[in-house]
């Protein structure tokens, strides 16, 4: 019989009954006992929850963390639990991810890897922090690509090449953070926060984290970070021991290095301003030739006029078809005198000094010369001026920001290296009426550069050394000045020593220097390398010869030579010479000073008429080989506060050699006594003991 479907539905197994019953009730259950499972994160602290906490914990996604390439960021700094009671500076790097980039090869070391990151600094403590400036110790051969809401204070561009020495990075544009005392919390003006772009190479597995970070403000002291898999943190106190400088400036003390400039606010309008940009050489052995300065416009600026200045291009169309002509739709700019965002600034030359139009300045237009105050202190500064447009949301005549990462330099000067501008007490000028007042300028900006040595092979100027003990003359090193701009087609080895040369060949040029090179050294029994040594490559070279070595004194030469195609006015050379620097006693064909606060310096510059190194001209014949400009003096040393100096030894030449304040390549020895020398001197010696001895004999025989 055929069970109605009815009958089939109440006639259920109990069994199933009862798991579904179980089932409802355990589902019931779970739902309403509450969670007791806790996130922790990477610093072992409960993981807050989205909209929970205080403020200063940020969103609560964490600074880091992650597994595998990747970590986690926010626009505000997270504070592990262990560090809540900070009372100075916190300073955070977080690593958030990296993807392999192209191209794609096999050798891990030379794979690239392109990385994000992020540097957050927080002022915990109860002073304002001023010009912030946090450094980073990659080691990665990393390369930053981009670093939003901070720039790196060495001024070096991007990409800039940090995975060997690190970098110091800075705010901007907010370099100060307020306390929470003063700001009632607000971490907009407490924190910054930089986004770091760039690309790192090797590691296949793990993450590329800094070897370490500190705050190199002064009067912090920074203890190790804290490290985790994709966060560092530290916490950094003041040091009790600093005693800062009591100012009553809300603004950053003014400091001085090699070279300072400021760029100061003259007058304030809405969409413009006036600024004057003041270039001062406080260096005893700093100098610019033909000076070129360089900076970066952050928020879209544009330069409409100048004076006691030109640019080096003059273009509108980056304007008209860009931001700037959106914006200013009813403005000529035919008449704009640069529309880039890193314009090249140059000095005038000296007949525009007296121009109504770009002239008529102090302490501009001499050509880019800016002396030590050794040579001529009313040519050791440089001024011009430049009339600047602003664009939204900057139009307000309080919104003021710099020009960031200013580079300059010279023909044949120092390298310098520039900080970021430092907002500093408004500049006092002599009032322009002729009254016994002031006037301030409306906002100041310091920018503080310094000298850097050059690396090896990265110099503009070498030395040779020779002596009267020996006729051979140690030249400049292969390569002194670099060989990277060297043509394809010349095969020379840029690792062979320098060759021996006789003296006559110091006269001519490199090139003609091959023939001389090869017989001297066969004549002198040295080898000759095959390929030959490459050049110096330098424009300016000197000779150093130590000419004679008496009991009372000695004396040397220096001759320099140019072999470039500019003239230099006004040159100096500067000699650092050791022990010997006490016994400088006169030069006879240039004017010195000795320099007793710059490392046992002595100071030459040409005598007045002679004051010119010309350039290289043809020879006489079309034949000939061409002929440096050269100036030569010799240098008279005594011996009466310097007793027993070894001349020949090493101590009659210099230490160190500077020319228009380039320090120029020394050569990696010294000359020494020649065998022939000293088998002259034994030569010498033979006939004077066989006079002695038959003397001796002729006496004998009278006795």
């Amino acid at each position: 019989m055929k069970i109605p479907w009815e009958m089939k539905k109440k006639m259920l197994p109990s069994s199933f009954v009862a798991q579904v019953l179980l089932s409802l009730f355990l589902l019931v259950s779970w739902s309403l006992i509450p969670c007791g499972a806790q996130d922790y994160d990477e610093f072992g602290d409960p993981k807050k929850k989205s909209g929970g906490g205080d403020a200063i914990f940020g969103s609560g996604e964490g600074s880091g963390g992650g597994d595998g390439d990747s970590g986690g960021g926010s626009d505000l700094p997270t504070v592990p639990k262990a560090l809540d009671g900070c009372d100075g500076i916190y300073v955070t790097y977080n690593f958030i991810s990296r993807e392999k980039t192209y191209p794609h090869v096999k050798n891990v070391t030379a794979q690239a890897w392109a990385f994000r990151s992020q540097l957050q600094v927080l002022n915990m403590g109860n002073t304002e922090l001023k010009s912030w400036k946090v450094f980073v110790k990659f080691q990665y051969n990393e390369l930053l690509v981009s670093t939003d809401g901070g720039i790196l204070v060495d001024g070096d561009e991007l990409p800039a090449q940090v995975g060997n020495n690190g970098t110091t990075i800075g705010g901007y544009p907010q370099s100060d953070l307020k306390t929470g005392i003063d700001t009632a919390d607000d971490m907009t003006q407490m924190a910054a926060s930089v986004d770091l772009k760039g690309t790192q190479f090797g590691l296949r597995v793990g993450t590329p984290m800094p070897k370490t970070m500190k705050l190199t403000n002064e009067g912090f002291i920074c203890p190790n970070p804290t490290k985790h898999k994709t966060n560092m943190y530290m916490c950094c106190r003041k040091d009790k021991k600093y005693k800062p400088k009591i100012t009553k400036s809300k603004f950053t003390p003014r400091k001085y290095g090699d070279l300072n400039m400021m760029y100061d606010v003259l007058q304030a309008y809405g969409n413009n301003y006036l600024a004057q940009v003041t270039i001062d050489n406080d260096h005893p052995l700093g100098r610019l030739d033909h000076w070129n300065l360089t900076w970066e416009w952050m928020r879209g600026e544009f330069i409409y006029n100048m004076r006691g200045a030109f640019t080096h291009k003059t273009d509108p169309s980056e304007c008209i078809y860009g931001a700037a002509g959106q914006y200013y739709q009813d403005l000529d700019f035919s008449k704009v005198i640069n529309c880039q965002k890193k314009p090249i600034i140059s000095d005038l030359p000296r007949e525009k000094k007296d121009d109504d139009k770009v002239g008529r300045l102090p302490y501009c237009c001499r050509n880019g010369t800016i002396l030590p105050k050794t040579m001529n202190e009313s040519e050791a500064r440089s001024i011009f001026q430049l009339q600047v447009f602003k664009l939204p949301p900057d139009l307000n005549r309080t919104a003021l920001y710099p020009p960031q990462s200013w580079k300059i330099n010279g023909v044949l000067n120092p390298q310098y290296k520039c900080g970021p501008p430092v907002r500093v007490d408004p500049t006092e000028f002599p009032d322009p009426s002729g009254l016994a007042s002031k006037t301030l300028a409306i906002a100041s900006w310091q920018v503080v550069c310094n000298i850097t040595r050059p690396k090896d092979r990265q110099t503009r100027c070498c030395v040779s050394f020779s002596g009267y003990y020996n006729d051979s003359v140690l030249p400049c090193n292969t390569c002194a000045c670099g060989c990277d701009d060297m043509p394809d087609e010349r095969k020379c080895s840029a690792k062979a020593p320098a060759m021996l040369l006789p003296a006559e060949a110091l006269l001519v040029p490199f090139d003609n220097r091959t023939a001389k090179a090869k017989a001297w050294a066969r004549i002198k029994h040295m080898p000759v390398y095959d390929p030959l040594p490459c050049p110096d490559n330098c424009g300016v070279s000197i000779n150093w010869h130590v000419d004679s070595d008496y009991k009372n004194g000695w004396t040397a030469r220096m001759t320099l030579f140019n072999w470039g195609d500019l003239l230099f006015e006004d040159w100096f050379a500067a000699i650092q010479m050791g022990k010997a620097f006490l016994g400088y006693e006169k030069v006879y064909s240039f004017n010195g000073t000795k320099l007793p606060g710059q490392n046992n310096t002595v100071f030459f510059q040409g005598l007045p008429g002679l004051n010119y190194l010309i350039a290289e001209t043809n020879g006489s014949r079309s034949i000939d080989p061409r002929v440096p400009g050269k100036q030569q003096s010799v240098i008279s040393f005594t011996k009466k506060l310097t007793w027993g100096l070894d001349i020949p030894g090493g101590d009659g030449f210099p230490t160190r050699v500077l020319f228009n304040g380039e320090e120029c390549a020394l050569p990696k020895g010294i000359p020494r006594k020649s065998r022939a020398n000293r088998s002259t001197q034994l030569v010498t010696m033979v006939p004077l003991v066989f006079i002695l001895m038959v003397t001796m004999l002729l006496m004998t025989d009278r006795i």
